[in-house]
Parts: structure tokens; C-alpha cells; sequence
């Protein structure tokens, strides 16, 4: 499969795994972010892919954040643009049709933390540290940071981590809920291909993207009565769908569903 400048492509059955290839540390700029957003489309409208996973070239870094040069004699005008792009690609990744997941190899810092935490499930390595360093640099986290974080692991820990731009090991992002399973270094990206295959075998794409829909935008809403609503259109569509047919047929038949995702 092609490969950009920074990112390189590849079906893994069911899985399209997208590699984020900048060394040293992965970081993060303009060009990188326009392909990853274009990758993540491609794999969106590939009929076959069940799911997208995102990972990072080496070993010692997934992405250790932004590329600096771009803060060099920052501007408002060009923190803004600068935000814009980030809050752009990872709002693409986020509201992806399709789960995206995350193999995270190493350091997650600043972007490549909000990063990961724009992808629906995080799987990482045992050596793997996170955290938003940016105040550290006389920054905030611009690109989704201060907005997921909390949503994620609750206000008060979130701003623990971000006013101090302490880092935190795996363990530590497992038991505050910032990633979903920590596993043995060298294994995080076969677990999450893994859990892809699993949802090929066993889950209607059709009704995990409803599901999908329905977290993300409760989520935005003030109230878990919007959320509900968001809940019944999201049943509503289901229980139209080709799937809902072939799955219950297969369950009353005793047989494997195959479902088409319509």
C-alpha cells in the first residue's frame, strides 16, 4: 500500500493500520497531520476495514507532540491557525465513522497525548509515558487537550496533570482511565489489530457506528436527556438496517452473522 511522506499504510485484514513515521519522536507537523486525516479517510471508506489503527514508527516514541520549530516567534494569528489545523485532524479522527484505536509505543506527549486521546480506544505499551508537558514551555494543550482530558479522566485529575505538565507511566494511565489496557512492550499494536479482528467476527459495523454516534455527541451535550435522544435515533437507524436481519437470523440459526454493515 502507498505511503506519504510521513505515514505509511497497511491492511492487516480487517484492521488498516496507519504508522506515523517522523523520526526521532514522531513529532507532529502541518504536513503530517494532512496526511494522517487523509489516511484515516482512506480507511474510512474502504468497505473491508472494521477498523483503524494508529501507531508510531520506532521504538522509543508513539509521538513526543508538536514539532517545535513551528512555535518559534508565534504570533496570535499563527496560534490560532496552528490550533485550528490540530483541532481539525483530531476532530476527523474522533467523529471517524469507523472505531479508530491506538498503539501507543513509547512517549505520548502534548499532541501525541491529545492525540491518543482523540481515538476511540488506547492500547498501550508497558513502558509507554504520557502527559502534557506544554506549560512546561510556556504553553497550553491546543489541540484538544484541555477539552478531552477531562471529559476522559474527570476535571480534577485532568488538571493535576496538565497545570503541572507532569508525565505519567502506563500503569498510571490505566488505573486514571486515560488508556483502555496496558500490555507486555512490543505487543501493544498486535492487541489492538486483535480487537479489531474480534469486532470483524462478531459485530455489526452498522451498529457500532450508531453506538459511536450516539457517545459522541451525548457527550457534547449538558444533559443525558439530549444524549437519550441521540440514543434513539441511533436505534431507530438500526432497527431499519440489513444487519439487525442477518444478526438475529444467525443467532436463532446457531450459525457466524455476516453482516454487510448496511
Amino acid at each position: 500500500m502507498s505511503s506519504s511522506e510521513f505515514i505509511k499504510k497497511r491492511k492487516e485484514e480487517s484492521a488498516f493500520v496507519i504508522t506515523i513515521d517522523n523520526p526521532p519522536v514522531n513529532a507532529l507537523n502541518m504536513k503530517l497531520l494532512e496526511e494522517l486525516v487523509a489516511a484515516v479517510k482512506e480507511g474510512n471508506n474502504d468497505p473491508e476495514v472494521r477498523g483503524i489503527v494508529i501507531t508510531g514508527a520506532g521504538n522509543n516514541a508513539f509521538c513526543a507532540g508538536a514539532d517545535l520549530k513551528m512555535m518559534q516567534d508565534l504570533g496570535p494569528q499563527d496560534a490560532d491557525r496552528i490550533a485550528k489545523v490540530g483541532h481539525d485532524a483530531f476532530n476527523a479522527i474522533e467523529n471517524s465513522p469507523k472505531p479508530v484505536l491506538v498503539a501507543i509505543n513509547g512517549l505520548a506527549l502534548g499532541g501525541g497525548c491529545e492525540l491518543s486521546m482523540s481515538c476511540d480506544l488506547r492500547f498501550a505499551s508497558d513502558r509507554a509515558r504520557f502527559g502534557q508537558p506544554e506549560v512546561t514551555l510556556g504553553l497550553i494543550p491546543a489541540w484538544g487537550g484541555t477539552q478531552r482530558m477531562p471529559r476522559l479522566i474527570g476535571k480534577a485529575k485532568a488538571k493535576e496533570l496538565i497545570y503541572s505538565g507532569q508525565l505519567i507511566n502506563a500503569q498510571e494511565a490505566l488505573r486514571i482511565g486515560l488508556v483502555n489496557k496496558v500490555v507486555p512492550d512490543g505487543e501493544e499494536l498486535r492487541a489492538a489489530v486483535d480487537y479489531v479482528r474480534m469486532l470483524a467476527a462478531k459485530t455489526s459495523p452498522f451498529a457500532v457506528m450508531q453506538a459511536k454516534i450516539a457517545i459522541n455527541k451525548g457527550l457534547q451535550e449538558p444533559s443525558i436527556e439530549k444524549g437519550l435522544e441521540y440514543e434513539i435515533e441511533g436505534a431507530r437507524a438500526t432497527a431499519q438496517s440489513q444487519d439487525l436481519r442477518e444478526g438475529i437470523e444467525a443467532f436463532l440459526m446457531k450459525r457466524p452473522p455476516k453482516y454487510t454493515g448496511k
